[in-house]
C-alpha cells in the first residue's frame, strides 16, 4: 500500500528526512552556530496572534498579489536554492514545473546543479528567476548575466547578505561540504539510503556523471566531489551599494537585492534603482544573532513607503506564518525550506503539493479572520 500523501510541512519534513542522506537532509534543514536565529524563526511566527473578527462572511478570499506590475494568483515565490538537483534528480527543473502550474516564479540559483538554460527548456512556460552570488572575475559575472538574459530571465536577485562563510558544524561531522570528501561515515549514510542512492546519484552517474555547478563554465566546477579549479569563479563575498549601481547599469530587468534586515539598507537599494528587496535573515543559515525579518518588515515598510515592492522569507512552514509576514508589510513570502521538502517527499508532484498546501492555509487563515484579501491583513489586529 503506497504511504499517504503528507498533509502539511511536517509531515513532508518527516518523509524528507528518511528519503534524504542525514548529510543532504541536515544541510537544509539546520542553521548555523549555535542554531539561535532558527529558533527565533519559529517563536517569532508563534508568538504572534491575531484578533479574528467575525460575522463577516469570506467565502473565497483573494491571495492574489503585485509585485513590481505584475498579478500573480498567489504571494508565494520558490526561493534559490543550491545544488537542489541533489534532493531528486532534475530537482531544479521538477521544482520549476511545480512553480509554473502553479502560477508563481521559481529563483533559480547561482550554483544550482541544472544550468539555467536547461532549467528554462525543462520547466517551459514557469516564470523563472536568476539569483546571483558574483564572481571575483567582474567579466565573467558580467557574461553570466548576459546568459541568463538570454534564456528570457525578466528578473533578477542579488544575494547581498553573506560576507563570510557560516560556521556549520553539522556538515563538517556528517562529511557534507562543496567539495564533497568521501568518508566511510557518508558512505554509511548513503547505503542507509539506498532509494536516493539508486534514484538521485545513480540515475545522475549513469546518464551526466556527479552534478556540479551548472552555470559556471566547463571545466570550471567538473563535480560535487572535486575542488573549484579557478580562483576567478571564487564568491567575491564584500559588495558594496557602488557594486549594485554597476549590476543595475548592466542589467536591463527587475533587480531585486535579497538579505536585507534595516530600513536603511532597504531605503538605499531603491535608492540605487532596485525594483524591490527580499527581508531575510537566510533562513536562518548564516547570522545566529540576527533579527528575524517578522520583527522588522513594519519598520522596513514605514520607511519604503507604501508603493515600494517588498518579499520576505525565512522559516516560513505554515500558512499562517506567510500571513503574518503579509500583515507586517510584505507584498509576497520566498519559500526555501516547504518546496525542498515537499521535492524530496513527492518528486515535482510533491513540490507542488507544498505550494498547494500552504495556499490553502493562508486561504483558511483568512476566512477564520474575517478578512476578504490579503491586502486588508495589514489592517488585523495582531498581538504578541
Amino acid at each position: 500500500m503506497a504511504d499517504a500523501p503528507f498533509g502539511d510541512y511536517d509531515e513532508a519534513r518527516a518523509k524528507a528526512r528518511r528519503y534524504l542522506p542525514r548529510a543532504l537532509f541536515d544541510y537544509i534543514d539546520r542553521g548555523t552556530e549555535g542554531e539561535r536565529a532558527l529558533a527565533a524563526l519559529r517563536q517569532g511566527f508563534d508568538a504572534v496572534r491575531i484578533v479574528p473578527r467575525v460575522l463577516r462572511p469570506v467565502a473565497a478570499p483573494d491571495i492574489g498579489t503585485t509585485l513590481m506590475g505584475r498579478r500573480y494568483a498567489s504571494p508565494f515565490i520558490i526561493a534559490p536554492t543550491a545544488l537542489a538537483g541533489l534532493v531528486r534528480h532534475d530537482g531544479e527543473v521538477k521544482m520549476g514545473r511545480a512553480a509554473g502550474q502553479a502560477g508563481i516564479p521559481f529563483c533559480a540559483a547561482t550554483q544550482s546543479s541544472t544550468s539555467i538554460g536547461d532549467i528554462a527548456a525543462g520547466a517551459s512556460g514557469a516564470e523563472l528567476w536568476f539569483q546571483l552570488y558574483v564572481w571575483r572575475d567582474r567579466a565573467e559575472t558580467w557574461a553570466l548575466l548576459d546568459k541568463v538574459a538570454a534564456e528570457g530571465v525578466e528578473t533578477l536577485v542579488l544575494t547581498v547578505d553573506t560576507p563570510a562563510s557560516p560556521k556549520k558544524v553539522h556538515n563538517l561531522r556528517n562529511g557534507f561540504g562543496i567539495p564533497l570528501r568521501p568518508s566511510w561515515r557518508l558512505g554509511v549514510d548513503l547505503m542507509r539510503h539506498p532509494a536516493w542512492t539508486i534514484g538521485v546519484m545513480g540515475r545522475y552517474l549513469a546518464a551526466t556523471g556527479l552534478p556540479a555547478y551548472a552555470n559556471y563554465p566547463v571545466g570550471v566546477a567538473t563535480s560535487v566531489t572535486s575542488v573549484l579549479s579557478d580562483p576567478r569563479f571564487a564568491l567575491d563575498t564584500q559588495l558594496s551599494l557602488r557594486f549594485v549601481g554597476e549590476v543595475r547599469r548592466r542589467w536591463a530587468g527587475k533587480l531585486i537585492l535579497k538579505g536585507i534586515l534595516h530600513p536603511d539598507d532597504a531605503q538605499a537599494a531603491f535608492a540605487a534603482g532596485c525594483d524591490a528587496v527580499v527581508i531575510s535573515s537566510h533562513g536562518g543559515r548564516n547570522h545566529d544573532s540576527a533579527v528575524t525579518p517578522l520583527e522588522v518588515c513594519a519598520d522596513i515598510r514605514a520607511a519604503v513607503g507604501p508603493g515600494a515592492t517588498l518579499i520576505a522569507d525565512s522559516g516560513v512552514r505554515r500558512g499562517s506564518d506567510a500571513a503574518k509576514l503579509l500583515a507586517r508589510g510584505a507584498d509576497a513570502v520566498m519559500l526555501g525550506r516547504a518546496p525542498l521538502f515537499g521535492l524530496a517527499a513527492g518528486g515535482d508532484a510533491g513540490a507542488a503539493r507544498m505550494i498547494a498546501l500552504l495556499e490553502e492555509e493562508l486561504r483558511a487563515f483568512l476566512v477564520f479572520s474575517g478578512i476578504s484579501r490579503l491586502g486588508d491583513l495589514a489592517r488585523a489586529e495582531m498581538r504578541a
